[in-house]
């Protein structure tokens, strides 16, 4: 069946919100577990959705198929509010996530590759960049392969008081 990449449908955003928690507490991603408040933040694809461009790829979508959600990421445009490390002329991607069962089939290389293609698309925008944490292997894997380089400089700490949380920066010049 087909994969497609698309914009996240409201009908959608619960669905999404569990695919990325899911994703998040199985990879080991979260310090505190279901207790995390990161978790809440996750599962809020509406908020996320008023602030950015959401998309999901789906499965199915042929004339009488179920479509089935297979995975989203969020894509903050240029100076966007969502952003964390974008400056001006940068998009940002975040919270990109693939259900357990999807996994392998390059749902995530192509959820990439549409905000790649949106930044592109966007006056004024010359890199894409994007946080992501030590142990994401298989992701690091995929910017490495679309051509994201590793911004050590830009690394950061989002939680201050935990002293070993930094997140990994990427970026790719357009």
């Amino acid at each position: 069946m087909d994969i497609v990449i698309r914009r996240a449908e409201p009908g959608e955003y619960t669905a999404l919100g569990e695919i990325t928690a899911r994703a998040y507490l199985g990879d080991g991603l979260l310090d505190f577990g279901e207790s995390d408040a990161y978790l809440g933040e996750l599962r809020d694809v509406a908020r996320r959705a008023a602030a950015a461009d959401v998309l999901v790829a789906v499965e199915g979508t042929g004339a009488g198929a179920r479509s089935r959600l297979l995975g989203g990421v969020t894509f903050v445009p240029s100076g966007g509010p969502m952003a964390d490390i974008a400056r001006a002329g940068e998009a940002e991607l975040r919270m990109l996530a693939v259900a357990k069962e999807a996994r392998g089939r390059g749902v995530g290389t192509l959820l990439v590759r549409a905000c790649v293609d949106r930044a592109r698309a966007t006056a004024g925008c010359g890199t894409v960049v994007l946080s992501t944490q030590r142990t994401m292997h298989s992701a690091h894997r995929v910017y490495e392969r679309l051509g994201f380089t590793r911004t050590p400089v830009r690394d950061w700490n989002p939680v201050p008081h935990l002293d070993d949380v930094v997140l990994l920066t990427y970026e790719l010049t357009l």
